[in-house]
């Protein structure tokens, strides 16, 4: 072989890398596309999860006290300072936030059961469609 034809083969075109590029780019596109809307959807199930979750500590509060708590705080246990016949460990081990980073809201008495528990959804005010709706644990 002589130089020239080393000199040839020693690389990518820009034709070459321009290709590979655009390939890269249709690719990546086509995975945020799919997996944006399924990230928001996890984000909703996980609030959904979250309020199943309190909503049965709730009750396990209610069977040993026979009312619901005050506040949230109670579920944690002595350390919050609830009812003296609730369990001394608490009934969850921390209160989570909602997937958008706000508390979940908490109403005893309720106005739509015997007790109230929500998330406002992303955009974090009342209402709402879509991503910003309202999870809730009447409406599952």
């Amino acid at each position: 072989m002589n130089k020239k034809q080393k000199k040839k083969q020693a690389g990518f075109t820009l034709v070459e890398v321009m290709v590979t590029m655009t390939i890269i780019a249709i690719m990546g596109t086509i995975v945020v596309i799919n997996v944006l809307p399924r990230m928001s959807q996890a984000r909703g199930d996980k609030a959904k999860i979250d309020i199943a979750r309190l909503s049965q500590a709730l009750e396990y509060y209610n069977l040993d006290t026979s009312t619901y708590p005050e506040t949230l705080d109670a579920l944690l246990g002595a350390q919050s300072g609830g009812d003296e016949r609730a369990n001394p460990d608490g009934y969850i081990k921390s209160l989570p936030k909602d997937p958008w980073g706000n508390p979940y809201n908490y109403a005893y008495p309720g106005d739509n059961g015997r007790f109230d528990l929500w998330s406002y959804g992303a955009d974090g005010v009342e209402g709402g469609e879509g991503n910003d709706a309202d999870i809730t644990n009447w409406q599952q």
